[in-house]
Formats: structure tokens, sequence, C-alpha cells
């Protein structure tokens, strides 16, 4: 997460997002059917600003949710949100969560659908819940809101809902007393709720873990594919694990093209048109072909020309004559010190390997980063990790090693066999050092409801750089080569 990027939204664009959510509620409600019920929605609105040429700017979460067709989409699919338009677009972020999750209780019985614009929204959301379950518990007994509330608005509104309830209270006391680790806590507080739906796929993927024990039996349903700059396709086969969701294309919400990726991603040679060009020659909808790799290219409505998103897609099949695509990666490389490439699929892949040797201690990431580190000679990779509990230096070493060698890249494991790669190290950091992280993009004007935590901290980026060079705690240098 660098500079924003500052893209055209209009009507149109509105008319595409609403017609994606139509389509794939249309798919998901085939398959998971639910009554006039409401949706527990983790999703904030930030402000809108003016630019120096009077046009109204946003982030693309901001402009869908100020938008009255959305609450029109929302209650036409039986899922009107809990919270009240106060919370939503409250100015402090920690406040409004603290109010989903009261406003989610207070309509427990009614929620059909848990949801956030991503995965790790709802994650975050229900690690929070575990910090400040028994004051939730207070307030509805009481009929009064915590003193944590201070936006005067915000507290109007949810004195409109709240009132005492010393029933209710007790149940969710003894649901909160009654689970294990928190397992299966969503099915626990919300009884009728039928999956948990947003972005599942790509940088959330890490998250999903976590997202399936606070599940317990409830299905994760990755929700459409798209970005800032467009949609691209709806998710027609909600049964599919997340790690496997196709999406797909909607041919009438923009002209489509694909770049072939002849081999994979990491820079080796392709089939080009002819010597002079740099690349092959993009295809047509109709024209890609199942089980291979491409690069895609928008053009829409908001007028967008041609506009390379840097997303690579596979093509699993096709819906009817439309392609299905599986998110791969972003194209762009993450991690290079030398001859070496490895992207964000290659860091979450490692990460995934080690954190493994972690679950045997029953502890695991909370988050995750990296950066590579050219103050030594020769540089290396350094990740940063921040993991529940306190392991020994023993299981972190051999962590260590681990995240080493399941960097597969041929340029990365012949680099670090000469030593033209530094060892790779681990670096762990204090507890609630992402949220700081997050409080910082939110602070320079970032929507929480978009926020990725970043992969790869570049060397620009000196912020977050001094953010996990203060939170530190220890530090581990793989001995695997």
């Amino acid at each position: 997460m660098g500079k924003p990027k500052f893209v055209p939204f209009n009507d149109e664009l509105m008319e595409s997002t609403m017609q994606i959510f139509k389509t794939s509620f249309a798919f998901r409600n085939r398959e998971y059917p639910i009554g006039n019920g409401k949706a527990l929605q983790f999703i904030y609105s930030s402000k809108q600003f003016k630019t120096k040429g009077g046009l109204a700017a946003g982030t693309a979460t901001t402009n869908v949710y100020r938008n009255a067709q959305f609450k029109k989409t929302m209650k036409a699919m039986q899922t009107p949100c809990c919270s009240p338009d106060e919370v939503i677009f409250g100015p402090d972020f920690h406040q409004s969560l603290y109010c989903h999750l009261l406003c989610g209780l207070i309509f427990r019985d009614e929620v059909q659908v848990v949801s956030s614009t991503f995965a790790h929204s709802i994650v975050h959301a229900f690690r929070t819940f575990e910090q400040v379950w028994e004051e939730l518990v207070t307030d509805i007994r009481e009929g009064s809101l915590s003193s944590r509330i201070t936006v005067p608005s915000i507290r109007t509104a949810i004195a409109r809902l709240l009132k005492p309830d010393p029933e209710l209270a007790d149940t969710i006391y003894s649901k909160c007393m009654g689970l294990s680790n928190w397992y299966g806590l969503i099915q626990e507080l919300f009884p009728n709720t039928k999956y948990i739906y947003g972005i599942m796929t790509g940088s959330m993927e890490p998250y999903l873990k976590k997202l399936r024990h606070y599940a317990g039996e409830l299905p994760l349903l990755s929700a459409d594919y798209g970005s800032s700059e467009g949609w691209i396709g709806a998710n027609v086969n909600p049964k599919l694990p997340p790690e496997l969701a196709t999406f797909a294309v909607l041919p009438d919400i923009g002209y489509f093209e694909f770049i072939p990726l002849k081999e994979d991603i990491n820079g080796h040679e392709q089939e080009r048109p002819c010597k002079l060009s740099a690349e092959p020659l993009p295809v047509g909808l109709t024209e890609v072909k199942v089980g291979e790799e491409y690069e895609i290219i928008l053009t829409n409505f908001a007028g967008l020309y041609r506009y390379r998103l840097g997303d690579v897609v596979k093509v699993k099949g096709f819906h009817n004559s439309t392609p299905e695509l599986q998110f791969i990666c972003r194209r762009n490389l993450l991690l290079t010190v030398n001859i070496d490439k490895n992207t964000e699929k290659d860091l979450q892949l490692a990460v995934e390997a080690a954190a493994e040797l972690l679950a045997e201690e029953k502890l695991e990431v909370v988050d995750f980063t990296s950066r590579v580190d050219f103050s030594t000679e020769p540089g290396h990779y350094v990740i940063f990790w921040e993991i529940s509990g306190d392991p020994q230096d023993k299981i972190l070493q051999e962590c260590c090693n681990c995240l080493d060698r399941s960097f597969v890249d041929a340029g990365y494991v012949s680099s670090r066999k000469v030593n033209a790669i530094g060892p790779l190290e681990l670096r762990i950091v204090k507890r609630g050092t992402f949220h700081k992280i997050l409080d910082h993009y939110v602070g320079l004007g970032a929507a929480v409801s978009q926020f990725k935590t970043p992969r790869c901290v570049g060397p620009t980026n000196s912020t977050v750089l001094q953010i996990l060079s203060l939170n530190g705690v220890k530090s581990y240098f793989s001995t695997a080569f």
C-alpha cells in the first residue's frame, strides 16, 4: 500500500456493482437460501473529499455505501445491515467496530449472514470481540452504552436500539463461557447464520484458518472478483471452498482482454508475437484456454481504457460461454535480491509451511509481512511475524529455517547456496503491531473496509518500517543453507 490511486467512478460503475451483487446472490441463494433477516456487516465508510477540480473523491467502498442503491439492493437481497448508518459512517473505526458487534448481538436471532469486504475485517472483528465481550454483555444487561463510545451521533443512534435485556446478556455470557478457545464463536452467537461472506482469495487466504476457527461448521463463501478499478466476475459456484473459488466473467460490465503468460509469472521466457514485442498479444474473452494463466486488461464504463490490473488469473473452465477465472496472485514481484523472484503467493506458502510448526505448540501467526534488507552484504529477506503466545527460541529457530527452505524459486535456492543472498531473518514483533500499521493507514485516509496488510514493505515506506522496527522483540537467522 503506497500512494493512493485516483480512478474514475460513475453511475455506470455503481450499476455494474449492484448487478454483480444481485447475480452472485442468486447463485448463493440457490445453495444457501435465506429468509427475511439481517446481515452483520463489518463495513466502514470513510469521508469523501473534493479534488482541486471540484469532483467528489473517496474510496471505492465509500462510493458504494453512500449510494442509495446500496441500501435498496441489500433490502432486496433480504440482508439489510444490523447497524444504523451512524455506525457505518462513524469517524472512529474502533467505536464503529464495537457498535457493529453490539448491534449484531441485539439482533442475534435475525442475523442470517456475517460479512465484510475482506475476510481480514471479520477475523479482526472477532479478535476484538475476545477482548471486549464482557463489556458488550454489560451494555446489553444494563441497557446503557459503554463510555468508550464518545461520538455523539453514534451514541444517539445506539440508544434507540439498546434496551436493558438481562436474559439476552445471560445467553451471550453462557455461550461465550461454554466455548473452547473461541471455536465456533460465530455460529454460537448468531444461531440462524447461513454462511460467512467476504473476499477470501489472494492476500486474504492467510486469514482463512482463523476464520474457520471462529465459524465452526458455517460455510465460508468467497465474494465476487473485482477491484477499486472495476468488477470482473461473480462467484457462481458458492459451494467451492475459498481456496478453489472461481469467478465467471460478466461480459457486459466491461471489455476484457487477457495477456497470455506462457510460462509462469517468474519472468521466464514467454511466447511473443515478434522479436520487437515485449509481450504476447492479448486475446479476447472467448479466446482464452482452460488451464492457461493470463494477466487481465480492463476497459470499463467509467473511462478506464486497456487498464492493466496486474492480476494473474487461471482459466478453470467456462460458465456457458464466459470463462471462469481463479485468482492466482498479483503480477508484481515482492521479494528479489539477486536473480531470485518471489511473489506474494510464494511468501504465503512459505509462511503457511512454517506456521505448521507453531500449530503443533497450539500457537498461530496473527499476521505477517516482509522486506528485503540491503543494509547487509549480501542482501537478505526479512519476514516479520506477530504471533499468539510466546514459543521457545528453539521452535522459532526451526520456523526461521523452514521459511528459508520453503522459498523454492530456483534463483533463490541457487543464490542462497553460494551466499549471493544472505540467511533469511525472522523477526518477531509485539502483539498489536499490525493494528498500529492499520491505524497508520486509516490516519492517511485509507478505508478500513479496503485495508490489506502490505505483504512487502518497500524502502520508501518509512513509517511502516519504523513501526516494525520499534516493535521488534526477537530476531532469528536461518541456518538452513
